[in-house]
């Protein structure tokens, strides 16, 4: 399996309204660091799996929307728990739509696995991964 991955970061507000989160439950930001990886069992005819740049840019547009905001006002988010783990199921369905949307280039059809990893801090990170 060969994969490339890149990476952004977002920072946003929100709460984790339950007793479980202790101090996390009141309203606080968080900066994620996004790692995301596209996976394809071959290469292109240039020894691609899948350009860096259409990567890096179309993870950039995923992140956009959640940027400097404050998740508990999302309607995406609405009735959820925006735990790190559900914020990276979000951005993986959203990466998700952009493969099929064949965002990625020519080669987006070869892509059959996905992996979004949000980094909390240096020592904690939480992720989603699936194929497609």
């Amino acid at each position: 399996m060969f994969a490339v991955e890149v990476r952004d970061h977002i920072m946003i507000a929100h709460s984790l309204p339950r007793p479980v989160f202790g101090p996390a439950q009141g309203m606080h930001g968080a900066t994620f660091v996004v790692d995301a990886a596209f996976f394809t069992r071959d290469l292109d005819e240039d020894g691609l799996a899948v350009d860096i740049g259409a990567a890096t840019n179309v993870l950039g547009e995923v992140l956009k929307p959640l940027n400097y905001q404050n998740l508990d006002e999302l309607p995406a988010f609405s009735g959820k728990v925006t735990t790190t783990e559900v914020v990276a199921k979000h951005i993986f369905d959203a990466l998700a739509r952009a493969v099929a949307d064949r965002k990625l280039g020519p080669g987006s059809h070869r892509i059959c696995r996905l992996k979004v990893t949000l980094h909390e801090s240096h020592t904690a990170r939480g992720w989603y991964e699936a194929d497609l």
